[in-house]
């Protein structure tokens, strides 16, 4: 069973160093468009409904998800991966608005379930550890 139990640690560090670094990278060059042109992944239905620019919107879109990676990595990795996981989903609806980039949907959807395989990893640790949030930094 300690076998068990070191590969699913294991498993929960790296999903938490993945999903919280992930978002903190993507949000960070939601100011600096290295990576790629984020405003062009914004569907026109969400252009119509948001009173600013893209360029606006997309800076509120990084401080939102490098806040998202800064809770999973810190002692709230459960809430965190819970953002995580709507947040992604939230952005694959928005890409299959689009009518195009719909591998990229495929791709966040894949991505929002290790967001919830970590949420019940999470619980699982806290459950052992008979603790809540603080211990799931060890």
């Amino acid at each position: 069973m300690a076998n068990l139990d070191a590969r699913l640690n294991r498993a929960w560090w790296v999903l938490r160093i993945g999903l919280g670094l992930g978002p903190i990278i993507a949000g960070g060059d939601k100011f600096f468009n290295k990576l790629a042109d984020w405003g062009m992944y914004l569907s026109p239905l969400a252009t119509k409904v948001v009173p600013v620019s893209t360029t606006t919107f997309m800076h509120f879109v990084g401080v939102v998800e490098i806040l998202a990676g800064m809770i999973v990595l810190s002692r709230w990795t459960k809430l965190g991966s819970y953002l995580v996981f709507c947040w992604l989903l939230g952005i694959a609806v928005n890409l299959v608005t689009t009518g195009m980039f719909y591998d990229l949907a495929v791709r966040d959807v894949e991505i929002s379930l290790g967001a919830f395989a970590l949420i019940q990893l999470t619980t699982v640790k806290e459950q052992r550890s008979g603790a809540g949030p603080a211990a799931t930094t060890a």
